[in-house]
C-alpha cells in the first residue's frame, strides 16, 4: 500500500511536526485520545468478562443450571429419572430434588425462604454448595432434623450452630380438597448442622434439609421400586451440563426423553437477567468508547489539514517533479497512521496492564478510601473482577486503526487537488 518514497516523506513531516507548537499540541491530543479510548474499552471488556465468568463459575456453582419439575404428581423412581437424564452426553450430574417454601421461626422471630430438600452426596455433584460452608459440616445434613441455612438467615434469626428452631411448612392439598380451605401450617423441630456463606440474596433466602426428611415432611409417599428397594418421591430433578451457557436446549432435550409432564426450568429463568445485564453493559461500554476512539481520531484531521495548508509549497514541487497523486495521498495518510499506531500501541499495553491487574488496583483503591466498590451482602461477589482476552484487544486496536485511517482520507485526498502553478506563482 505504501511505497518507500511515500514512507520516507511522511516520516519525514511526522519529525518536522514535533518542532511546530500548535500543531504538536494537537497531533499529541489526538495520539492521547486513541491511547486512552483503547486503553480503558480494553480495561471494561476485560471487567465484562470477569463478571460473566463468575457469574459461570461462581454463581452457577450453587444455582442449578436447570431443573425439571413434575407436573401432576410427584417422581417415583428419580433414580430411573437421573440415568435417563445422564444418558445424554452434555449432562455432567444429576440429583433429586424437592423444592417447599417455608418460614423459620425462633422465638418471636419468622423468616420466609426456600427450602430444598437434597441427597447429600448427589447434590454436591450437581452444586458447589459445600465448599462455602464456614460452620459446621454439609455431611451432617443427614442427621435427623438438621438443617443448613445461609449466613443471612442466620444473622437474621440470630442463629448458630447447634441451636433448634421450628420450620413451618404450608400443608399440601390433594386433588379432592378444596384449595381455599385454611389448613394449619405443618411444623418440624429442626437443628441448625451447618451454616453457608456465599454472598448476595442467596445467603438469606435459602435453606437444606435432607430428602428423607422433607419428604416425611409434606407426606411424600415411600414407594416399591421394580429392583425391590424403597424410595421417597420427589418434585423433581437438578441437571448441571458442560456448558452452563447451553443449559436452555440441553434441559428440553432431557424432558422430551422423560415419559411425564415436566415443568421445564434453566438458571436464565430464575438468574438470566444478570447475564443479560452483563450483556447490555458490555455492548454500551464498547459502543460509548468506540465513540470516544472515534473522537479522537477525527482530531488527525485538524492535523493534516493544518499540515496541508503548511506544505502547499512542497506538495506543488513533488507534482511538478512528476509525483502521481496516490504517492502525495499516501504521504499525507501515514501522518496521520502514525498517530493511530502510537495511540493504539501505548493505550493496548496500558490497558493490558491495568486489566491483569485490575482486582488488585480496585483493592488498593478500596483500602486506601476505606470504601468497598461492591458489597457481598448485595451482590453474589465483593470485588471486581478481570479477564482479559486477546479477542477483546485485537478487535479494539483494528476499530481504532480503521477509525484512524479513515480520518486521513479526506485530508490526503485535499493534498492531491493542490494546483503547482497557482502555489508556486505566489512564491
Amino acid at each position: 500500500m505504501f511505497n518507500s518514497l511515500s514512507l520516507f516523506i511522511g516520516w519525514r513531516y511526522v519529525r518536522s511536526r514535533q518542532q511546530h507548537g500548535f500543531a504538536s499540541f494537537i497531533s499529541a491530543s489526538s495520539t492521547i485520545g486513541i491511547a486512552l479510548g483503547v486503553m480503558v474499552l480494553i480495561v471494561a471488556l476485560s471487567a465484562m468478562n470477569g463478571f460473566e465468568r463468575e457469574l459461570s463459575q461462581r454463581l452457577l456453582s450453587i444455582v442449578p443450571h436447570a431443573e425439571i419439575i413434575a407436573v401432576d404428581e410427584p417422581i417415583n423412581d428419580w433414580q430411573a429419572a437421573i440415568k435417563q437424564a445422564q444418558q445424554n452426553s452434555s449432562v455432567v450430574a444429576a440429583a433429586p430434588l424437592i423444592k417447599m417454601t417455608g418460614l423459620l421461626q425462633k422465638g418471636s422471630q419468622l423468616k420466609s425462604l426456600e427450602i430444598r430438600g437434597v441427597d447429600p452426596k448427589l447434590e454436591t455433584k450437581v452444586s458447589g454448595i459445600a465448599n462455602y460452608i464456614t460452620q459446621g459440616s454439609w455431611q451432617s445434613l443427614s442427621e435427623p432434623g438438621g438443617i443448613v441455612i445461609g449466613a443471612g438467615v442466620a444473622k437474621k434469626l440470630n442463629l448458630s450452630l447447634g441451636d433448634t428452631l421450628q420450620l413451618l411448612l404450608p400443608k399440601q392439598h390433594h386433588k379432592n380438597q378444596r384449595r381455599n380451605q385454611f389448613s394449619a401450617p405443618i411444623k418440624r423441630n429442626v437443628k441448625v448442622v451447618g451454616i453457608f456463606k456465599f454472598g448476595g440474596t442467596v445467603d438469606d433466602n435459602l435453606a437444606y434439609i435432607s430428602l428423607k426428611q422433607a419428604a416425611q415432611s409434606i407426606d411424600l409417599a415411600k414407594v416399591k421400586l421394580n429392583n425391590g428397594k424403597s424410595s421417597y418421591q420427589v418434585h423433581g430433578i437438578r441437571i448441571k451440563v458442560k456448558n452452563a451457557f447451553n443449559a436452555p436446549k440441553i434441559v428440553r432435550q432431557v424432558a422430551s426423553t422423560l415419559n411425564y409432564y415436566v415443568y421445564i426450568y434453566d438458571w436464565t429463568y430464575t438468574q438470566g437477567h444478570l447475564y443479560n445485564d452483563i450483556q447490555l453493559v458490555r455492548m454500551v461500554m464498547f459502543i460509548v468508547l468506540a465513540l470516544v476512539i472515534a473522537v479522537a481520531s477525527f482530531n488527525i484531521v485538524s492535523t493534516l489539514v493544518m499540515t496541508v495548508n503548511e506544505k502547499k509549497g512542497d506538495i506543488a514541487i513533488l507534482i511538478t517533479m512528476g509525483a502521481k497523486a496516490n504517492t502525495i495521498m499516501r504521504t499525507f495518510m501515514i501522518q496521520g497512521l502514525f498517530n493511530g499506531i502510537l495511540g493504539c500501541f501505548i493505550g493496548a499495553t496500558l490497558g493490558v496492564l491495568l486489566a491483569k491487574n485490575l482486582t488488585a488496583i480496585v483493592h488498593f483503591l478500596e483500602t486506601l478510601l476505606h470504601k468497598q466498590f461492591l458489597s457481598g451482602d448485595v451482590y453474589f461477589i465483593n470485588f471486581i473482577p478481570s479477564q482479559l482476552n486477546s479477542q477483546d484487544v485485537i478487535i479494539t486496536v483494528i476499530i481504532a486503526l480503521f477509525l484512524s485511517l479513515c480520518a486521513t482520507l479526506y485530508p490526503a485526498w485535499q493534498a492531491t487537488k493542490i494546483e503547482p502553478a497557482e502555489v508556486l506563482g505566489q512564491v
